[in-house]
């Protein structure tokens, strides 16, 4: 296979919780990813890239349907994305892409939600497994093999490559499972970091005093962490509160960094084959994660909640043909806009209907006079009672971020307190990027505050979603 068709291919490579901050070309204090660097300085590397729903299956179907949740109807993990539904991989495949689905799908499985548009997919069944994962096949397949699963969904994703021809383009969608919990590494991740202490994140002490109530609720602290099945061991004895904190981020945080070693280790794999193959200088090479993860920052893990760790996606992107190497964009994009900015490159048309915007400006140097300078974000609750994460919705601009609370993650069974059923944060991103400090009730940002209630309300008639009203008919969107 070479690359003689004009056309740019797609190599979508996505992995699942991976936070922009466990990755060296963002800074990362804690490893190193020297194949997703290669990335970051052959091409542009995006430092505000947000997702519109910090949870997996909201995420994605963003990402397929360039539309917001309450369009695509995938607000939470017990919904399924309808593959009749246009997507602009099925665009791809009806302009002439040789289309693939390889790895983590999570949208659904069956006749309705099985993956369309893809000439070739092979998924994991739901969260699938790290080791030995059995995979799915259309017409009912299953593909059961031995092995690591980021090693396998890479074997299949060039095993596609190989069997693609020289005068077709490719769009190949390569979607990991790892970081996600479990967080189990491979034998030649093992002990990695077996010998250091890894650092703590500045906010890993954070109280939380002053921010909502539902906020201080939630369940993603590390006591939260069963021992057995997240961290694979019994907690020592004679341990103070404080040692067992910290006994249990060691535990986690190295399990998650050795499962984003082979992460890196497989991309390069990949980009070691586009070279190979002269494939490089015509491929569009992205790498992402469906959202972002607190990695130990204001004491927790997981993501959902809409601070920054959670809502900033890594992205980037490497198109020696279009994107000049070693670029940087600061300019606000989210996941919506991914799919309209592919096709776009692709020369492909762009549904009205798509309520994401083309980046393809941005990497190319030249940001329009228009571009969005505020981003929308919506989480509805995921009622399995494991977090308590309450949903919520907010703006974020480049300098301020306001977020509104409106249910009661306390409000089920076997779960005590009483919280504000209505409850507002705000945070300066460029006096307290930590966002230790919720200036709701400052005086100094009344007007920041009425600013951006104005901008919530402008963005949700934008994108048509309908603001929480409360059965007494206050509207949290107004003081």
């Amino acid at each position: 296979m070479s690359s003689n068709q004009s056309r740019p291919n797609l190599l979508f490579i996505m992995s699942d919780d991976h936070a922009a901050h466990a990755i060296s070309a963002y800074g990362s204090r804690i490893n190193q990813t020297p194949n997703l660097d290669r990335i970051a300085a052959n091409g542009m590397r995006f430092d505000s890239a947000f997702c519109t729903n910090s949870i997996c299956a909201p995420s994605r179907a963003a990402i397929l349907t360039g539309t917001y949740n309450h369009i695509n109807g995938v607000t939470t993990l017990d919904t399924h994305l309808d593959n009749t539904l246009w997507t602009f991989p099925k665009a791809l495949a009806d302009a002439g892409y040789r289309t693939a689905m390889i790895g983590k799908w999570h949208l659904g499985h069956g006749p309705h939600h099985d993956p369309a548009g893809f000439h070739h997919w092979r998924i994991l069944p739901g969260q699938g497994h790290y080791h030995n994962p059995v995979m799915l096949e259309a017409e009912g397949r299953i593909v059961e093999r031995g092995g690591y699963v980021t090693d396998l969904i890479t074997d299949d994703c060039i095993d596609f490559l190989d069997a693609t021809s020289d005068d077709e383009p490719f769009a190949l969608f390569c979607h990991h499972k790892a970081p996600h919990r479990t967080w189990e590494p491979s034998r030649e991740h093992f002990t990695m970091y077996d010998d250091v202490d890894i650092p703590e994140p500045d906010t890993f002490r954070d109280d939380l005093v002053g921010r909502a109530d539902v906020v201080q609720a939630v369940k993603m602290r590390m006591m939260d962490l069963d021992p057995i099945t997240d961290l694979k061991a019994t907690v020592p004895e004679g341990l103070s509160l404080d040692e067992e904190i910290s006994w249990r981020y060691q535990r986690y945080i190295k399990d998650y960094l050795r499962v984003v070693a082979s992460i890196d280790d497989n991309v390069g794999r990949l980009l070691d084959y586009l070279d190979a193959k002269g494939l490089t200088d015509n491929t569009i090479v992205v790498y992402t994660s469906d959202q972002g993860f607190f990695l130990g920052d204001h004491g927790w893990f997981d993501k959902r909640l809409m601070y920054e760790e959670s809502l900033s996606m890594p992205l980037l992107i490497q198109y020696p043909n279009g994107v000049a190497a070693g670029s940087v964009c600061d300019d606000i994009v989210v996941n919506v806009d991914f799919g309209p900015t592919f096709l776009d490159l692709a020369g492909v048309a762009i549904p009205d209907e798509v309520q994401g915007r083309s980046f393809a400006p941005l990497l190319a140097g030249k940001k329009p006079d228009d571009w969005p300078t505020s981003m929308y974000y919506r989480y509805w609750m995921h009622r399995d009672g494991s977090h308590l994460c309450p949903a919520h919705y907010g703006v974020r601009t480049q300098t301020h971020k306001l977020i509104c609370y409106y249910n009661d993650p306390l409000d089920q069974p076997g779960a005590n307190g009483p919280a504000d059923p209505v409850e507002w944060e705000l945070f300066d991103l460029v006096a307290d990027p930590l966002e230790i400090d919720n200036v709701i009730d400052d005086p100094a940002y009344a007007e920041v505050r009425t600013e951006l209630e104005a901008e919530l309300a402008r963005l949700q008639a934008q994108v048509g979603d309908e603001p929480f009203a409360p059965d007494s008919g206050a509207n949290p969107t107004t003081r």
